[in-house]
């Protein structure tokens, strides 16, 4: 699949800044360009998100990543393990996160959180009081809304890059550990549930 749309060009100075942030311009915000203030809102949207900081990094990469795999969306899930290598996360289990539910790598909370940001994805959402009252007694009120606000925010990202065709850039094709694919029903051994 290819872009939908022609890439919109982009105000010199932001396209700057990407190239000096990322070596290139990001192609999600090429599309949206075209409405500059739809891109501008989710641009703005996506620099206050980031200064959160009730809930774990690792807990917000995971997050971010198992949704994306669920999805579909190759670009978050490329560089959502990019920004988990460049926030010194452990790499050992962000390259896992496509296929959580088969590795052995994570904690029970990190299962947990992927599992929630799984429910939160599916339609009609699947959350249900035991899983929610469970993470709100290991993260605490202000970190169990961040993460569902969080998810909830990816949800829209990973759909909105799905449905414009923006695929993956290459970013995590520099980081040490390959990163993991997710497993399907015809990838699955016989008798296997797929992740």
């Amino acid at each position: 699949m290819a872009l939908r749309l022609p890439k919109a060009q982009l105000p010199a100075e932001l396209s700057e800044n990407m190239i000096k942030g990322f070596g290139t311009t990001l192609e999600p915000v090429e599309a949206v360009w075209h409405n500059p203030g739809v891109a501008t809102a989710n641009l703005d949207f996506s620099r206050r998100i980031a200064e959160w900081d009730a809930l774990d990094e690792s807990l917000k990469s995971f997050a971010h990543m198992a949704v994306a795999a669920q999805v579909g969306c190759s670009w978050c899930l490329d560089i959502g393990y990019f920004q988990a290598q460049n926030q010194g996360l452990d790499l050992a289990k962000a390259s896992q996160v496509p296929n959580w539910r088969a590795s052995e790598v994570f904690t029970a909370l990190e299962r947990e959180v992927m599992e929630y940001a799984e429910a939160m994805t599916v339609t009609p959402p699947a959350v249900t009081d035991e899983l929610y009252d469970h993470l709100l007694d290991a993260l605490g009120p202000a970190a169990m809304v961040e993460l569902t606000a969080y998810v909830a925010f990816v949800n829209m990202a990973t759909r909105n890059n799905t449905a414009n065709g923006v695929r993956s850039q290459g970013f995590s094709d520099s980081c040490e550990i390959p990163l993991a694919r997710r497993t399907t029903a015809a990838d699955a051994p016989a008798g296997a549930s797929p992740a």
